[in-house]
């Protein structure tokens, strides 16, 4: 068997020799009229940009010189690849490649087969591997040649016009946060929004309580307020298009400094993270009070794009209606209406005109205002801001489990993993309330529970122990706490915490992102396990956890209370995140572990009498680029590995389906012709992506512009030689949820009991931790393996 960690070190010494520390002052040229699409005239797109947007031709050498050593730092991070001059980086190195895979192909993998995936991935990479990782002209390359970075709405709006008129798609990115790679895409013009306004420093704003009985204005410009004092809140914050949670957080915490603490937000786990993309794929809050507060898509008060057609617009609901009665916390959307800007080339936002959208302007904004919350970024046009709500501050106490671990502590996980699964989905067993449940939540893989307000976590721990007479096991669990003015005490909030707790060296003041980058993307997803279905039995818990056995830490609480109660019901949601207990990693990566999910679980989770209506199985958020569902004739069978691609797509339930059931896709797709047909947004698995419309609109363009022949992506194949070891890197990391499994494996050989068990824990906190007094971070573990 190899030694993966050792093969990584080698591919990092490749690397490093060949590279040394190259500059990037080249990296990318500053021309807007050579390289990619040269028959176009991209001076006259450059003209009509601010001063400080700018427009630059890509290479694949950037991606070789700039985003793969990151990769095998010591401590990589995303904040080094999205600092990077080219704009290109992704938070997975093989997504450079289509479906994260460098073998050659012409039409995008459709004539290979999913048994080729998994074994040059995940089992055995080819010989080849080297030479097609370090050739530019790899058809599987999937980079952009021309990337804008815009600053200015107006800038993105001449982008658009442009895209639209010479039939050309564009790619946008923000963080490039997306297991299933859909910032990236070959043959597009990328939108790369990190340099753009940055609105949240200054962008809390409080509502006056005196204006509730006014009507919404005609620019909107009071409708977030009309709103969130509706649903009895009192502030927002404005996020633009390029911002990051890091950013939203400390702006947060910067208002509570100055102001009191008064303010809450609802976010991601990870400072790299962006509500451009957290926010509308569902946004789960499982550290910052989402089961009290509700889910990422229920923030969002009022949105400003650039649509398809390229007409700048912002919208949000203005007619709404209590729901109380429904057992919602927030009232019940009835219309949303929206504004079109009237000067889309002023650069000078305090110039900026709204007024009535033009009579020829065919865009339905209660349809819009349903895709985009639920139904994924990239591929309903630009979001250039977004309003979002913030709630009233409540005390925060974070808990930690094992850390740093010890045997004593260790011998117990599987029974802490109950304890914690029950106080977050069936706290009846516990004599503890929902309300009590409901405060407290908990990421996948991390052992930190974070509680707001009234809860009595560390209660129920004490009287789990008792109960099971492991009294002697109470100091397993610990209380996180921080020194204010020489008294130790609860951190003041998360972002406090983390920045107290894990600044990173390299980025010191920045919210920690999770996990760091790897070179393979995460592969599956993971599964909605329904609230009703676990209450139906004790038995179906134990079902859970016995699935779940091995990997106590996998289930993402940021479920139940108000991720079902505070949906306006005007959103794309699937009913099945409302709906689930908690989002669990179930194993897909074998033929046995589909074939038992499909045939044996899945028909017990879920309601599959309708054979018309496939349900929504998947999670959003965390979803890879190898899922697909069952076979469309037999929802109890896995679609076969050997078939290829082509036939997967065309027998087999898609990734979309998967995730937003059979009824509520067709919607959504019918609201993608509607806002965009001509597929100028066409992200890779995003609502639409699969359509023959989609494929189909992009020949008609191509015949239409006619333009010059393709060209592959410039550089030398020497010159990439940072791709080298190919089989090394693919070897050395499968997205932590396999490599640290195997190396684990490798080092159980001739260990005792205890010390098996030290390193299955251990393997926990590689698919990515934040843990204080531990700092266990994914790169740190991995780099252990090997000793």
């Amino acid at each position: 068997m190899p030694s993966y960690a050792g093969a990584a070190r080698f591919l990092l010494l490749n690397v490093l020799s060949f590279y040394g520390n190259p500059s990037t002052a080249d990296a990318a040229s500053a021309s807007p009229v050579s390289g990619w699409r040269s028959d176009l005239d991209w001076a006259a797109l450059s003209s009509k940009l601010s001063s400080s947007a700018s427009l630059i031709d890509t290479s694949f050498d950037n991606y070789g010189e700039e985003c793969i050593p990151e990769f095998f730092e010591p401590s990589p991070s995303n904040y080094a690849l999205i600092d990077q001059p080219s704009g290109m980086c992704l938070p997975h190195m093989l997504l450079g490649w289509e479906m994260g895979w460098i073998r050659p192909s012409e039409n995008g993998h459709l004539d290979q087969t999913y048994e080729q995936i998994y074994q040059d991935l995940l089992v055995n990479p080819p010989a080849e591997s080297d030479d097609w990782g370090s050739d530019p002209t790899n058809p599987s390359l999937n980079l952009p040649s021309k990337v804008l970075f815009p600053v200015v709405a107006s800038d993105v709006v001449a982008a658009v016009n442009f895209a639209k008129e010479h039939g050309l798609e564009i790619s946008v990115k923000n963080s490039g946060h997306s297991y299933q790679g859909a910032s990236s895409k070959k043959d597009t013009l990328l939108l790369n929004m990190s340099r753009y306004t940055h609105y949240a420093p200054t962008g809390i704003t409080d509502c006056d309580a005196s204006i509730l009985d006014n009507t919404v204005a005609d620019d909107l410009n009071n409708q977030p307020c009309l709103l969130s004092l509706a649903k009895n809140k009192s502030s927002t914050i404005r996020v633009g298009g390029g911002e990051n949670f890091d950013m939203v957080y400390k702006a947060i915490k910067a208002a509570n400094e100055e102001r009191g603490y008064k303010y809450h937000s609802v976010a991601g786990n990870a400072g790299t993270v962006s509500p451009m993309g957290w926010t509308w794929q569902g946004g789960l809050g499982g550290a910052t009070a989402g089961r009290l507060y509700g889910l990422g898509v229920d923030q969002v008060v009022q949105v400003e794009m650039v649509l398809p057609n390229g007409v700048h617009v912002k919208f949000g609901p203005t007619e709404w209606e209590d729901a109380s009665a429904d057992g919602f916390t927030v009232p019940r959307t009835k219309v949303v209406s929206g504004v079109c800007r009237s000067n889309p080339d002023e650069h000078d936002e305090e110039k900026w005109i709204w007024e009535r959208c033009p009579e020829d302007f065919d865009i339905d904004f209660n349809d819009l205002w349903f895709a985009i919350r639920g139904g994924g970024g990239g591929t309903w046009g630009v979001v250039t801001s977004v309003l979002l709500q913030l709630h009233d501050y409540l005390p925060y106490t974070p808990y930690i489990f094992n850390i740093p671990p010890t045997e004593e502590c260790t011998a117990i996980t599987t029974q802490f993993a109950e304890f914690k699964a029950k106080y977050m989905s069936a706290p009846s067993l516990l004599n503890v309330t929902k309300e009590h449940s409901f405060a407290c939540g908990s990421p996948d893989a991390l052992p930190v529970i974070h509680c707001y307000g009234e809860e009595d976590f560390m209660q129920a721990w004490t009287r789990f122990l008792d109960l099971n007479n492991m009294t002697e096991h109470l100091g397993c669990l610990d209380k996180v706490e921080l020194e204010y003015e020489g008294v130790m005490q609860s951190p003041k909030g998360f972002a406090e915490m983390v920045l107290a707790k894990f600044s990173i060296d390299r980025f010191p003041g920045k919210i920690p992102d999770l996990p760091p980058p790897s070179p393979v993307s995460q592969l599956y997803a993971q599964v909605l396990v329904s609230q009703s279905w676990l209450d139906e039995s004790e038995e179906n818990i134990k079902t859970v956890m016995e699935i779940a056995e091995g990997d106590e830490f996998a289930p993402y609480n940021a479920f139940g209370g108000a991720s079902a109660s505070a949906s306006d019901q005007a959103n794309s949601l699937s009913q099945a995140h409302r709906d689930a207990a908690f989002m669990l990693s179930i194993g897909l990566s074998t033929a046995d572990d589909e074939a038992n999910f499909w045939g044996n679980i899945f028909p017990k989770m879920f309601d599959v009498s309708d054979k018309t209506n496939f349900p929504p199985v998947f999670g959003s958020n965390h979803a890879g680029f190898l899922l697909t569902g069952p076979l469309k004739e037999d929802w109890t069978k896995p679609c076969p590995r050997e078939w290829t691609f082509e036939e997967r797509r065309e027998k087999c339930i898609s990734f979309q389906e998967a995730i937003y059931g059979t009824k509520r896709l067709a919607k959504l797709e019918a609201i993608k012709k509607a806002v965009d047909p001509h597929f100028i947004f066409n992200c890779t698995l995003c609502v639409g992506n699969n359509l023959p419309e989609a494929s189909k609109s992009q020949d008609e363009k191509d015949d239409e512009s006619s333009p010059a022949e393709p060209e592959p992506l410039s550089g030398n194949p020497s010159g990439a030689s940072s791709v080298s070891s190919f089989a090394a890197v693919i070897f050395a990391t499968s997205a932590g949820e396999h490599a640290s499994r195997i190396a684990l494996a490798m080092r159980r050989e001739e260990k005792s009991e205890d010390e098996v068990a030290i390193m299955k824990f251990e393997e926990f906190l590689i698919r990515g931790c934040m843990i204080p007094e531990g700092i266990c971070f994914q790169y740190e573990y991995v780099g252990m393996l090997g000793s």
